[in-house]
């Protein structure tokens, strides 16, 4: 295990091999695996399963209940919320010579509710949204705010998480909003903009 300025609870289960950048925090009854790796400044809560070979990016909030397994990447400055499930196959069997990991990519920025379900072989887009309870079952864009099951498009977040509403430009090829709150401008392409559920 690699640790330097890290804070690992006198109950939570670090592997020999294990590389955990400064300013993170592991709590309680968490089991990061050998040849798991966790990147700086990140919050890894009670309960939490990091699995071997899986890739955890910088400033990461990964809440309670939450188990990140192999084949999972997760990027810069996402937030993985209480009891939110990954899968990472397809075709799950107790016992089975033909077993394959299916890999999901989390990009940076993106926030998944609590009790989401991932499941495997999906690209969830820079600082999209995954509201509470969905099921998300094919690739979310980049700023998208999906929910539901199966989830679907219903609008777009800004890099401050607030819904985005105000339109104040559209071309042939994209939709740009200004976020209410904070005065940024997101671009969205038209294409994506024509999937959002009306």
């Amino acid at each position: 295990m690699t640790v330097r300025d890290v804070f690992i609870h006198e109950l939570a289960v670090v592997d020999d091999g294990a590389e955990i950048e400064d300013g993170t925090r592991i709590w309680h009854f968490a089991h990061i695996r050998g040849t798991a790796k966790i990147g700086k400044n990140c919050n890894i809560g009670k309960g939490v399963y990091v699995d071997a070979g899986v890739s955890i990016g910088n400033n990461v909030k990964i809440q309670n209940g939450v188990s990140v397994y192999h084949g999972v990447t997760v990027e810069d400055d996402v937030f993985l919320g209480p009891h939110m499930v990954f899968t990472n196959d397809l075709y799950p069997r107790a016992v089975s010579d033909s077993w394959e990991v299916s890999e999901t990519l989390v990009k940076r920025g993106a926030s998944i509710g609590a009790n989401a379900v991932i499941v495997c072989n999906t690209v969830l887009g820079e600082y999209c949204m995954v509201g509470s309870g969905s099921v998300v079952t094919k690739d979310v864009p980049d700023f998208g705010l999906v929910v539901g099951n199966p989830a679907r498009l219903v609008g777009f977040v800004c890099k401050c998480g607030r819904p985005l509403h105000n339109e104040v430009l559209k071309s042939d090829d994209s939709v740009i909003y200004r976020c209410e709150f904070c005065d940024e401008e997101i671009t969205i392409p038209l294409e994506i903009y024509k999937m959002k559920v009306r």
